[in-house]
């Protein structure tokens, strides 16, 4: 039997990576694990929540799916993407599917042109069609200083642990994500030494690769990608 455990990003939910995750279970009969990170889902409760949480809380639902599977894949979006990799140099995972993942994080030029997009939007009166606007506002209010702080610390825990990633890892990400720069992607790339690893860069995608308008031929790649 196969498992795919799919991690979501920080401040997010396993909703980030549904639509993947709905593709996988349609076209296979692998078993899908999509754990909440710790303080993480629809109610962010992140005060007094550190990155050593997530790894461990990441670690044991890995565990579960590697003591009843002879395959695991291992697959994360953003943050995720950091825990995944991490998890990968941890433990005997099969393959390592990296979406949008944060191994650097804010696209400055990107974001201004996003945040252009909802002020003309907010100023039209049209901020509930504004996807960015919907999304994120809430999580900005919610999210203290402390967590981003954390977060900031598990990059800088896992980015040099990359080089330990020696599985075959699919990375993918959007070219007009506002989030993760696109030099996150090439470093990852450049970085892992897997043998086996690929890059592809989803057109007119933002940070929620998922969620895109291409995302249906990403899915095809990604379980061609897992299949071979």
């Amino acid at each position: 039997m196969t498992a795919c455990l799919c991690i979501h990003g920080f401040t997010g939910s396993p909703n980030e990576v549904m639509p993947l995750v709905k593709f996988i279970e349609q076209n296979t009969d692998w078993e899908v694990s999509i754990p909440t990170l710790p303080g993480h889902g629809e109610n962010l409760q992140l005060k007094g929540i550190s990155y050593h949480e997530w790894l461990v809380y990441a670690e044991k639902e890995l565990e579960k799916l590697l003591n009843t599977h002879e395959k695991v894949y291992v697959i994360g979006f953003s943050m995720g993407g950091l825990i995944a990799s991490y998890l990968t140099t941890q433990y005997p995972v099969d393959k390592l599917i990296l979406l949008s993942a944060a191994a650097y994080y804010i696209n400055p030029r990107q974001l201004g042109k996003d945040i252009t997009k909802i002020v003309l939007d907010l100023v039209k009166g049209k901020q509930s069609e504004n996807e960015l606007y919907i999304r994120y506002t809430n999580k900005i209010k919610n999210t203290p200083l402390a967590a981003a702080i954390q977060f900031r610390k598990l990059v800088r825990y896992v980015r040099p642990k990359l080089p330990e990633v020696q599985i075959p890892t699919f990375i993918a990400q959007g070219d007009s994500d506002g989030i993760v720069p696109l030099k996150s992607a090439a470093y990852l790339y450049n970085t892992i030494r897997a043998e086996q690893k690929r890059i592809i860069y989803v057109k007119d995608s933002k940070h929620l690769i998922c969620h895109s308008d291409s995302s249906q031929h990403l899915f095809e790649e990604i379980l061609a990608f897992l299949k071979v």
